[in-house]
């Protein structure tokens, strides 16, 4: 039981799954304008101190920016997203997958940056919910 997780000394790294880390490099690659500016404050621990990643894959999704300790997602949306019905069906993934989801509208981001990191920050300090339940 002590080398379940090992394999010839090493422990076992999941593996790549090559197209989806295609395309979040290549999404990270080509963030609009509202994602890259909302990167320029989350990275670095940012907001509070937290980590961020962005363009992360979760599932069969790929979230612009996750902080994995708060099980935390933020996406940066235009105006395709309006009464897009696919959202509602990925953000009912998410939450039975126990990740809380905040959307913030490219213009919101752009225009209002100090309102979109307050949100951000009393997220953060809610208690995430347990990955277990």
């Amino acid at each position: 039981a002590r080398n379940a997780g090992r394999v010839r000394g090493r422990f076992r790294m999941r593996k790549a799954d090559e197209p989806r880390t295609k395309r979040a490099r290549d999404l990270r690659r080509h963030a609009t304008s509202a994602e890259s500016f909302l990167w320029q404050k989350l990275r670095a621990r940012g907001v509070l101190g937290y980590k961020f990643v962005r363009q992360e894959p979760i599932g069969p999704y790929t979230v612009d920016f996750i902080c994995r300790d708060r099980r935390l997602i933020i996406e940066v949306d235009g105006g395709q997203h309006a009464g897009n019905p696919q959202d509602l069906v990925r953000d009912a993934w998410l939450h039975a997958h126990n990740y809380r989801v905040l959307r913030f509208w490219n213009n919101d981001v752009l225009s209002n940056i100090s309102g979109v990191l307050e949100v951000i920050a009393a997220a953060l300090a809610e208690a995430p919910p347990h990955p277990d339940r």
